[in-house]
């Protein structure tokens, strides 16, 4: 078996995407150190810097009675009252009638889509949903149809030519694309949904803290909320914590409890982790100038690399420079961290072949000062 592994990684060194893991030390401020040389961090989806809030710490300190661990999952003697304030919290957030905790995103997309939909249901897709959206409707067994990225015409034309052959009807997307940075057209979506008798289900991973007039996201932004069936989201990205949610009514809550396998089946989150994203919540709404920075931060860096021709596409902190092949990815990549600069070169299968990129998380860290010889160094590099 090994001599197989060997030859099919062997294979992936060749084309340029082989992954490997690098040992850092985070650091505050936007940085990051990785032996011993300290780089500007361009690569965390910690957008608002609430990772290293004082507040934040100061919740991870929470003396749950000398323990730290459930020890158990939510079903046996794992949900505590902090696992359920964190959920009503959530479902306020969101407006929504009740929330889930889910361990991860992972687990919340697989746990939701399978326990949802099946066989004799038909789910649509947006191309470049995360995998976790495929996986999720893999394990489902239900009739699926990708619909080229943000392109309505097309998914229209999917739920005409299908819907009606189908018991129940999906249609989920990413709000804002972890890797394009661009934003799902969710007023359209919806309106097809109603259109068509469909459920709506949305991610907000990388919207959730960010966007909306309290930071809920894409769907309270663009006032969709109450179209939306089915809201996931992290803790884990612009609220700096661990753990993922679904916000929705109380019927489906009930349900995801009594049938969702990836929350059946897990130990719940430790206190001090719930208490930690219980703050974040706080201080989204206690503290807007965070995400006021971040969209600042984002659009001067977004002109900055068009003033020296690189295409910068979306309108969120999410930049990608897109470069094609993958060599010239892991290049450019380099010559950032010889820059101080670290930008991870992501390559296929994570984004689509000849879709190599850089991929620049913008922060509420970072600085003009820290972002203003990036775009130079891009440019020159992608000239060679």
């Amino acid at each position: 078996m090994e001599k197989g592994l060997e030859i099919l990684l062997g294979q992936r060194e060749k084309e340029g995407t082989l992954r490997s893991t690098s040992t850092v030390e985070p650091e505050k401020g936007g940085y990051i150190s990785v032996s011993g040389k300290r780089y500007i961090n361009l690569s965390s989806n910690d957008y608002l810097g609430l990772s290293s809030h004082e507040e934040i710490i100061k919740a991870t300190r929470l003396d749950q009675n000398g323990i730290f661990g459930t020890a158990s999952s939510r079903l046996m003697a794992g949900s505590t009252v902090l696992h359920c304030e964190l959920e009503s919290k959530t479902a306020i957030f969101k407006n929504k009638p009740s929330a889930l905790v889910y361990n991860t995103g992972y687990q919340a997309n697989i746990g939701v889509i399978s326990s949802l939909f099946g066989p004799g249901d038909v789910i649509f897709s947006d191309r470049l949903n995360h995998a976790s959206i495929v996986d999720g409707i893999t394990l489902s067994g239900a009739r699926f149809f990708r619909f080229r990225h943000n392109d309505m015409e097309h998914l229209e034309t999917l739920v005409m030519k299908n819907r009606n052959k189908y018991k129940k009807a999906l249609i989920v997307t990413e709000t804002v694309f972890s890797m394009d940075g661009d934003t799902a057209p969710l007023q359209e979506i919806t309106s097809i949904k109603n259109r068509h008798d469909c459920v709506v289900m949305i991610d907000e991973a990388h919207a959730t803290g960010i966007f909306g007039a309290t930071g809920s996201g894409m769907a309270e932004k663009l006032g969709v909320t109450g179209d939306c069936d089915i809201i996931m989201g992290t803790y884990s990205k612009a609220l700096g914590g661990y753990g993922a949610y679904v916000a929705v009514s109380g019927v489906v809550r009930e349900y995801l409890i009594n049938t969702s396998r990836s929350f059946i089946y897990s130990t719940s989150l430790p206190g001090i982790v719930i208490n930690a994203d219980i703050v974040a919540l706080d201080l989204i709404r206690n503290e807007p100038s965070r995400r006021h920075v971040l969209v600042s931060n984002a659009g001067y860096l977004r002109d900055k690399l068009k003033s020296v021709g690189i295409e910068a596409k979306g309108g969120t902190q999410i930049i990608p420079v897109v470069v094609k092949d993958s060599a010239k990815a892991l290049r450019i990549s380099e010559k950032l961290r010889e820059n101080g600069y670290w930008g991870t070169a992501i390559r296929p299968p994570t984004v689509p072949e000849n879709t190599s990129r850089i991929r620049i998380s913008v922060t509420y860290n970072h600085t003009k000062e820290m972002l203003g010889d990036l775009a130079q160094i891009l440019y020159d590099e992608m000239c060679r």
